[in-house]
């Protein structure tokens, strides 16, 4: 390879290391290394062919880690956010919430006569995180506009269903929130 197309070839790798990782992060568990395996596997295989060297493949590896955390770190303080607003909007506790909600009621429910003001709340909160990730350059302006379009239905349906907080189809609640979508 001449030298651009190499640097080309772990620019790309880089990129889709650190998307494959924190994908994984996003939708896997605190001990489910799959995406990292992954990750492992494929540099290990570009090791052994002479495309890139050992350490380079650590430190896309390392970066890679480090991009997951972030991303696992920014989700956390989203959810956090999104929790707030719930109970602050309901004057409710976490707990409360979380208990009505496992009971099996919606948010809709829960909020009675204050589900227009959620909804409000809860769109004006996602929009400025949608915002958040624009400006810190994250996405672009096309993904801030197709996500923004998507927002009131999202959040209507978030309120209306009984399924969908704290957990993803299939998998344990996730004890960190009551919340399980992301704006962004």
């Amino acid at each position: 390879f001449p030298s651009h197309d190499k640097k080309k070839v772990i620019a790309t790798i880089v990129a889709v290391a650190v998307s494959l990782t924190v994908s994984a992060t996003s939708s896997a568990s605190a001990d489910d290394r799959g995406g990292e395996k992954k990750i492992s596997s494929i540099l290990s295989g570009l090791v052994s062919n002479g495309t890139i060297t050992q350490s380079q493949a650590d430190a896309i590896v390392k970066a890679a880690q480090a991009a997951a955390e972030l991303a696992k770190s920014a989700m956390k303080e989203n959810r956090a956010k999104l929790d707030s607003i719930i109970t602050s909007t309901l004057g409710i506790s976490v707990d409360t919430l979380k208990t009505r909600l496992k009971a099996g009621e919606s948010l809709a429910t829960i909020a009675g006569d204050k589900k227009d003001a959620l909804i409000a709340a809860l769109i004006a909160e996602l929009n400025k995180q949608i915002d958040d990730a624009l400006s810190a350059g994250k996405i672009t302006q096309t993904q801030a506009t197709s996500l923004k379009g998507k927002t009131t239905e999202r959040v209507n349906k978030m309120v209306s269903d009984v399924k969908g907080f704290g957990h993803s189809k299939g998998a344990k609640p996730n004890k960190a929130s009551t919340t399980s979508f992301k704006a962004a």
